[in-house]
């Protein structure tokens, strides 16, 4: 498969079987977002893996949009190591750096047949107090992770694409 119909592919899922993820498969996504590419290759991102019931059941205190996913990862970053913009002031890129390597966790996760869902429904400073998060962090998402059920299906918007006339210019070309 090539990496347009990958991507195409990958839909935000909302309704999880209960097959648990194997360890191995967990490992080869994890490993995909370790090769993602960061700001100077500071590499600030934290990924917390999340299965054990009591969390999980802690995250649903959270937000609505866990979906029973068996795996949940959250993603922060290290405001320590993070980039800083020499040339303005308060310009980072640790949610950009995190962004990165979540989009190739989502796409390794579909390359090897299981869903995911990118949320932010959540309160960021909540999540990070319930999980007892270092100070210096900062969460920007979490992913739900696991192998869709078999009556998932993507939303109906999920093919929706405004004409690339609306999004890009080549008013500078």
């Amino acid at each position: 498969m090539d990496f347009t119909e990958l991507a195409g592919k990958r839909y935000s899922v909302r309704s999880y079987s209960n097959k648990k993820v194997e360890r191995e498969t967990l490992q080869k996504i994890l490993e995909a977002g370790n090769i993602a590419p960061t700001a100077k290759n500071f590499q600030p991102q934290r990924i917390y893996v999340i299965e054990k019931p009591e969390m999980l059941a802690k995250m649903d205190t959270l937000t609505p949009c866990r979906y029973n996913a068996p795996t949940v990862l959250v993603f922060t970053y290290n405001t320590d190591e993070e980039w800083k913009n020499p040339n303005e002031e308060g310009i980072h890129a640790g949610v950009e750096d995190v962004s990165i390597v979540a989009t190739h966790i989502m796409l390794k996760a579909t390359e090897l047949g299981l869903g995911t869902t990118w949320c932010n429904m959540f309160g960021n400073s909540a999540l990070e107090k319930a999980f007892g998060l270092p100070e210096n962090e900062r969460s920007v998402l979490f992913m739900d992770l696991g192998y869709a059920a078999e009556d998932s299906e993507p939303s109906p918007r999920h093919t929706e694409r405004r004409p690339l006339e609306e999004t890009v210019s080549y008013k500078f070309a």
